[in-house]
C-alpha cells in the first residue's frame, strides 16, 4: 500500500471533466422541445399555476440534463475510485459481472460494486447485486480455493447506519473513499481539483445551455402562446396527449 497524491489525480480529473462536458454538450445538441414536452405531465404545470414560459422551458431542460448527468458523472466516479484504488492497493477493474473493482488487502480479496449514492436500487436490484456477489465468490474460489472473499457495495456519497448488511458490507461517502484509499480525508480533498477544473471547462457548455433555453423559449411561445403571451394550456395538453 502507498498513499495517493492529489497531484496524481490532476490529469485523470482534467481528462474526465473534459469527457463529461463533451457528453453534456451532446445531450444538449440532441434535445428537441417537442420530445421534452411529450415526456412531461402538462397537468402538473397547470396545477402549479406556472405562467412564465422561460420557467417551464428551464424546468424541462434542467430535468433532462440532470437525469443524464447523474449517469455520466456516476460512471466517471466509478472510474475515479478504481484509479485511486489501483494507485494505493494495486486494484483493478473487474471482469466479473456485477463487480466493478477487485483488490487484495490484509490477505482478503475485496469485490466491490460501486454506485453513486446509497439509495440506488429497489429490492429486485439489490437481490440481483447479492446474486452477482455469490456468483463472483464461487468463480474466484474455483481458481483459488484458499482466498477469503469480502463483498462490498461502495457508494461515492451519503451515509449508512448499518455497514454490515449480512451478505455484504455497504460503505458510503467518507467511509467508502477511506476504504479504497486508506485516506480519511480524501472525500473532501477531491473538492478542490474537481471544482477548479470544472470552472475552467464549463464556459462552453454554459453558453450552449443559454442559447438552447432562449431558442426553446421562443419556440414554445410561437407554438403554445396566445397573442397576449398567455399560455394556451388546451393546445399544450392536446400536443402532449391527443390520440391523433
Amino acid at each position: 500500500m502507498r498513499p495517493i497524491f492529489l497531484s496524481e489525480l490532476s490529469d485523470f480529473i482534467d481528462e474526465g471533466i473534459g469527457i463529461m462536458n463533451r457528453k453534456r454538450k451532446e445531450v444538449l445538441d440532441a434535445m428537441s422541445l417537442s420530445e421534452l414536452l411529450e415526456q412531461q405531465n402538462p397537468y402538473l404545470f397547470v396545477l402549479q399555476s406556472v405562467q412564465v414560459v422561460s420557467g417551464i422551458v428551464r424546468g424541462l431542460v434542467d430535468a433532462h440534463i440532470s437525469s443524464n448527468e447523474e449517469t455520466v458523472f456516476g460512471d466517471w466516479l466509478e472510474g475515479l475510485a478504481i484509479f485511486i484504488n489501483g494507485k494505493v492497493y494495486g486494484g483493478w477493474k473487474s471482469g466479473i459481472q456485477g463487480v466493478d473493482l477487485e483488490f487484495d488487502k490484509d490477505g482478503k480479496r475485496y469485490i466491490v460494486n460501486i454506485k453513486s449514492g446509497p439509495n440506488w436500487g429497489n429490492s429486485s436490484q439489490i437481490a440481483k447485486m447479492k446474486s452477482d456477489f455469490r456468483t463472483a465468490a464461487r468463480t474466484l474460489r474455483t481458481s483459488n480455493s484458499g482466498v477469503q472473499i469480502v463483498a462490498v457495495n461502495g457508494c461515492c456519497y451519503g451515509k449508512t447506519k448499518t455497514p454490515d448488511q449480512g451478505d455484504y458490507f455497504k460503505y458510503c461517502g467518507q467511509t467508502f473513499w477511506e476504504f479504497i484509499s486508506s485516506s480519511p480525508t480524501l472525500f473532501t480533498e477531491l473538492i478542490e481539483p474537481l471544482g477548479h477544473m470544472a470552472r475552467e471547462k464549463n464556459d462552453e457548455f454554459l453558453q450552449s445551455y443559454a442559447c438552447m433555453l432562449n431558442r426553446f423559449t421562443r419556440q414554445f411561445g410561437d407554438e403554445f402562446c396566445e397573442e397576449s403571451g398567455a399560455i394556451n394550456w388546451k393546445k399544450l395538453v392536446e400536443f402532449n396527449s391527443s390520440a391523433t
